[in-house]
């Protein structure tokens, strides 16, 4: 059974829906980054998303893209962000998605990529522009070292299409809320729900939604349909207003907080 398998696992047994946060690896720089991805887990997140910064992220709105400027501007890369989840997995078991597009993944090298992430603990790599006959070959490769694909579905996604993707995805889908890129929403469309519900005619893998979510109201909209929230731009958007104002590790946790009290409270509780 893989980390992702069981996180989702547990959540079903104990009837409880997930929550999944997004950063920029390295933003605003590794040490800070580290230390929000540790506060993250000890916050009850099911699973982590950790975006690979990129000089051309088309899926990212305006906030995502300041972060993969800000982290680069850094000098973060490939190596250095697998070195920062090698000793998060000295404390945490946690798993961890690699979010990432395609470029930045070949310029590394696949073979050498699918080795160096199995031993620093990635359990699943999210590729956002791979499709059809690629994402299946990606997805056997990856799975013989013990790492999940983790595919994307969106409103306009056919069912035939969701079929096709359903069958090279493993750990979970991410059923984007809407068309268009990410950032923060204060409203949430009802073509999540049907997405969702469209996408259970071909899987059984869990389904978490992304690209928008913001508040606790959303998080639990999503939570009454769906196996688990992401939230990335509302996060990264945190970090982004509290450098040099505040420390951004705290910031994270008292947004996290505000999101998912009642994940933020059991923990707690431990």
């Amino acid at each position: 059974m893989s980390n992702i398998e069981k996180a989702f696992n547990d959540l079903a047994t104990s009837g409880r829906k997930g929550f999944i946060p997004f950063v920029t690896a390295g933003d605003p720089d590794i040490d800070t980054s580290l230390a929000i991805v540790k506060k993250l887990a000890e916050m009850g997140a099911t699973v982590i998303e950790l975006g690979l910064p990129f000089s051309d992220p088309m899926a990212d709105g305006p906030t995502i893209q300041r972060s993969s400027q800000r982290s680069l501007a850094a000098g973060t890369d490939l190596g250095k962000i697998l070195e920062m989840v090698k000793e998060f997995r000295e404390t945490s078991n946690v798993p961890v998605v690699l979010f990432s597009y395609l470029n930045p993944l070949l310029r590394y090298g696949f073979d050498k990529l699918c080795v160096a992430c199995s031993e620093a603990g990635i359990d699943a790599i999210l590729i956002t522009d791979v499709i059809g006959l690629e994402a299946k070959e990606i997805g056997h490769q990856l799975r013989q070292h013990g790492i999940d694909l983790i595919s994307l579905i969106a409103p306009t996604t056919t069912d035939d299409r969701i079929r096709e993707i359903a069958e090279s995805a493993s750990g979970f889908i991410y059923a984007v809320s809407r068309a268009g890129v990410t950032g923060a929403r204060s409203e949430m469309a009802n073509d999540a729900r049907q997405l969702v519900e469209r996408a259970r005619k071909f899987t059984n893998l869990p389904i978490a939604v992304g690209f928008g979510i913001s508040t606790s109201e959303q998080v639990r909209s999503v939570w009454e349909y769906a196996d688990a929230a992401v939230v990335g731009s509302a996060i990264v958007s945190v970090v982004e207003k509290s450098a040099g104002v505040e420390d951004p590790v705290q910031a994270v946790g008292s947004l996290v907080e505000t999101l998912t009290p009642e994940i933020a409270n059991q923990t707690k509780d431990v």
